[in-house]
């Protein structure tokens, strides 16, 4: 009567947990981002965010990487993984059922100077066995892979949001390169141009062999530099390919896309509030955090006794191969295991769970100051491109100008080839800093949007 009584104690007593609430870093957050400007457009990033850049060829590459590029995908499994992992621990709340059967037939020959006998046989079992989860173990590596799961979903987000962010990027480098093989093409020819004058003046006399090599110099110079960029060009469309999962293809002009045709975005950055729930590394994080709790707790736990039931029956006759007019039998069995002494073993897991739980909140604040910090300079930057870019444009305007007046002054013997070819230098230089400067714009929308989260929103 002592089992039974021990057992419905053991079954109505209220599984124990040892699983702490995680611990959140305290970081005093500011009301409002230092470098932000305000503008009346604004908008908060979607979840396409880069479709505000206006341009269908980089959404169908965008489109082409999510299903072909090798780390999203390879991504793709390893939430796989932990969705099986998570299946594995939940089928310890269950019972474990075994079948077994066994025929066999011994002969003993009698040689020690007995008689020989023979032994024939056949089993059938059928055993179950279920782990009672007292102290809340099970429940906590659950509660750890259930987390997991979690962080490995928001880390597919997160390389889903990278990946976007690099084709983006790789796509407006492509179109950078295009554009400045374009002007340095048409420099050329402006070079080309002005040496044909210089040669002519040269054959009648009217300038020194001086300004025919110094413009020959320019025109070789400029044709120095169109071949660099021809391999540019070559290798950001190879990064791209790479990006989208296919094999590195020859340029080709199946867009329409120019650096300058593209739109650059304004976007609002929000509250630094509320940057903590719109990045996946941020809640990959904290379900990390999480886990490394549970963790915790289910070490814990294997410091106490374990309770095990078991329950078997089966059948038994004396014939091979048969189950006819069979033997029953049935046991019932209770186990309470507990470790007495492992040199101090369990004890070190649970402080290495512990520490291990210590460091990954170290981890979880600075991923909050490092995505801080991230959305303080692309805002810093947005801002300086933008100004630096105005200011640029009415360079631009103004170097066209003075080659201008510099080619009709000289051709008119009015001024010297000096000036034509600082005109040229100037022109040639102010074309090529627009360029960039034009990428650095769309690169720096892009590193905003990726450092806001890409309008990612946790499910709940």
């Amino acid at each position: 009567m002592k089992t039974p009584a021990l057992l419905c104690t053991v079954l109505f007593v209220t599984a124990c947990s040892f699983t702490d609430p995680i611990t959140r870093p305290d970081i005093a957050l500011s009301e409002q981002w230092l470098e932000a400007t305000p503008t009346t457009d604004a908008a908060i990033p979607s979840a396409e965010w880069w479709r505000s850049f206006e341009s269908s060829r980089l959404d169908a590459l965008i489109a082409e990487a999510f299903e072909g590029n090798p780390d999203l995908r390879a991504q793709g499994e390893r939430v796989i993984q932990a969705e099986l992992a998570l299946r594995v621990a939940n089928a310890s709340l269950f019972p474990s059922l075994n079948l077994s059967a066994n025929s066999n037939r011994n002969y003993n020959d009698g040689n020690s100077g007995g008689t020989s006998t023979t032994r024939k046989g056949t089993t059938l079992n059928l055993a179950a066995s279920y782990e009672v989860d007292l102290w809340g173990r099970v429940s906590a590596s659950i509660a750890s892979g259930e987390a997991s799961l979690i962080a490995s979903r928001h880390d597919y987000d997160g390389a889903r949001l990278s990946l976007a962010a690099s084709v983006a990027s790789a796509w407006f480098q492509h179109l950078a390169s295009v554009e400045r093989l374009k002007i340095a093409q048409e420099n050329l020819i402006i070079a080309e141009r002005v040496f044909k004058v210089v040669e002519a003046r040269y054959r009648h006399g009217a300038v020194s062999s001086l300004d025919l090599s110094r413009q020959t110099t320019t025109v070789l110079s400029q044709r120095a530099l169109i071949d660099p960029l021809e391999v540019q060009v070559r290798q950001t469309r190879m990064a791209l390919d790479i990006l989208c999962g296919r094999p590195p293809s020859p340029p080709s002009n199946e867009s329409s896309d120019t650096l300058v045709g593209l739109a650059i975005p304004a976007i609002d950055a929000g509250l630094p509030s509320e940057l903590l729930l719109r990045r996946p590394d941020i809640a990959g994080a904290e379900a990390r955090l999480a886990a490394a709790a549970a963790n915790v707790g289910a070490a814990r736990a294997e410091l106490f006794p374990s309770i095990t039931l078991s329950a078997g029956g089966g059948l038994a006759t004396d014939t091979l191969f048969s189950l006819a007019h069979p033997a029953s039998v049935v046991q019932f069995s209770t186990a309470i295991l507990q470790t007495i002494f492992d040199g101090g073993r369990r004890r070190a897991q649970v402080e290495t769970a512990r520490s291990r739980e210590r460091e990954l909140l170290e981890t979880y604040r600075e991923t909050i100051l490092s995505a801080l910090q991230e959305v303080e300079i692309s805002l810093s930057n947005a801002a300086r491109d933008a100004r630096q870019e105005e200011a640029q444009t009415l360079i631009l305007i103004e170097a066209e100008r003075g080659l201008r007046l510099a080619e009709l002054r000289y051709s008119t013997g009015a001024d010297d080839l000096l000036s034509v070819l600082d005109a040229q230098r100037t022109l040639f230089s102010v074309q090529d800093q627009l360029a960039q400067l034009r990428l650095a714009r769309l690169t720096g929308a892009v590193n905003l949007y990726k450092a806001l989260g890409g309008g990612w929103v946790q499910e709940n």
